[in-house]
């Protein structure tokens, strides 16, 4: 087995009985994936983003072990240290594992966004969280303008958020 299938499954083991959890990284993973090769992202960019979904928010049980929540700052916050245990033992070379850990401690800071990777992991969560969150239009609306930057993000985004589905057309078959 690769080490992606590997940290998947060590990230399955590590979240079990929380099906919300497993199901939020692997659909974060599925978006993240979708739109790297739709944005024509390299093989490595593609390894950070499929390694950096499965352990993206793996510092929420921590959060809400120690403090009894597990908002975005503490996800940030906590997280790196969960996951970098988790991907040595994997034999992910230190270069990515620094990497991801980065990219689990801004994930949800917007600003600090420095590459292709970060983007695209904040695109593909919120694309999730704002469907699991239930948010409103204008919600929605406002996220779509500060945050995404990639074609293929917004295409998704305008997608499940602003479009509406007419079952008389065929290109939704």
């Amino acid at each position: 087995m690769n080490q992606l299938a590997e940290l998947c499954k060590a990230m399955i083991a590590y979240d079990k009985g929380d099906p919300r959890r497993i199901h939020h990284f692997l659909k974060v993973n599925a978006f993240a994936h979708q739109i790297g090769l739709e944005e024509g992202a390299s093989d490595k960019i593609l390894f950070l983003l499929d390694a950096v979904t499965y352990v993206h928010d793996i510092g929420i049980h921590e959060g809400e072990r120690r403090f009894g929540r597990n908002d975005g700052m503490i996800q940030q916050e906590l997280g790196p240290d969960e996951a970098r245990p988790m991907l040595e033992k994997l034999q992910f070379e230190k270069e990515d594992i620094d990497r991801i850990c980065w990219l689990i401690a801004h994930h949800h800071s917007y600003g600090s966004i420095d590459g292709p990777d970060a983007q695209i992991l904040a695109e593909a969560d919120m694309l999730v969280n704002q469907y699991e969150s239930g948010a409103s239009r204008q919600q929605n609306e406002a996220l779509y303008k500060r945050l995404y930057k990639t074609e293929a993000g917004k295409r998704l985004f305008r997608e499940l958020y602003f479009e509406t589905y007419d079952p008389g057309d065929k290109t939704n078959a």
